[in-house]
């Protein structure tokens, strides 16, 4: 049955990108109740999946690398839902479905689902170290996707060629504004995980990993702050950091496989 909802939440964002997608082409895009809503349904099977699943192994469903990958599509989805509105970005939505698509389906196909008795999570702190962890690294990727949208609208820009796509995307302001508040919540959410994992005995390769995306992301959010690099540059590094970190996400799963999470 989890499955089912898993497969239901992947369909409903196929939808919703095919949807925007065919409304680009046809030109006649406009932000509705349907995209929005078809990324909600999604988000209710996907929390409807965590929730059977943490029920059937009975603790947060962060055992492997299939349910990360979930977890931290799912991530990517409700930090969306908080902040599309409050920062006139509808269109993240559009940006947002193939990555949780791709990340979904990948997780269905790929034979990552190992079996979970021999990873079961007993430590609350241990739980609590992996979940704000992912939630954080969820900030991270939707920073990077409104990177994308930052270097597509400036490309546009700058070479005067504005396509109908164009002035469907939020005003660079914003998007520059939204990338440094979802770098700084991401890095506060990583900080507190990473205190979470102190408290209990964990593998130092994954918490040496941890330390190594806080520093990445703290030296560029300390170069914001700075005014060491431009918005356009900062664009870059969220999808060039997040890039690294799910890179290395793939290969540390491997390094600590018989290791809890």
């Amino acid at each position: 049955m989890d499955r089912v909802l898993l497969v239901a939440s992947t369909f409903c964002f196929l939808l919703g990108f095919a949807y925007t997608m065919f409304a680009f082409g046809a030109g006649r895009y406009r932000p509705s109740r349907f995209n929005f809503g078809v990324i909600s349904l999604g988000f209710a099977f996907q929390t409807a999946f965590l929730f059977m699943r943490g029920h059937e192994i009975g603790s947060c469903p962060l055992t492997n690398l299939f349910e990360v990958f979930i977890f931290l599509s799912w991530s990517m989805v409700l930090l969306y839902l908080l902040i599309g509105t409050a920062y006139r970005l509808s269109l993240l939505g559009a940006f947002t479905s193939p990555l949780v698509f791709i990340f979904q389906t990948f997780a269905l196909i790929a034979p990552i689902d190992t079996p979970m008795h021999a990873r079961v999570m007993h430590s609350a702190w241990l739980e609590l170290h992996a979940a704000i962890s992912i939630i954080a690294y969820g900030a991270f990727a939707l920073a990077g996707v409104a990177g994308v949208m930052f270097l597509v609208q400036e490309r546009q820009l700058k070479t005067h060629q504005l396509r109908s796509f164009f002035f469907h995307l939020p005003p660079i302001h914003d998007l520059s504004v939204a990338i440094n508040r979802l770098l700084l919540t991401g890095f506060a959410l990583l900080t507190i995980g990473l205190l979470a994992g102190f408290a209990v005995r964990i593998d130092w390769v994954k918490v040496s990993w941890g330390i190594g995306v806080w520093l990445i992301y703290g030296a560029i959010l300390q170069a914001e702050k700075w005014k060491r690099v431009s918005p356009r540059r900062v664009a870059q590094l969220a999808v060039a950091a997040f890039t690294i970190t799910l890179s290395t996400l793939w290969g540390l799963n491997f390094i600590s496989a018989p290791n809890h999470l």
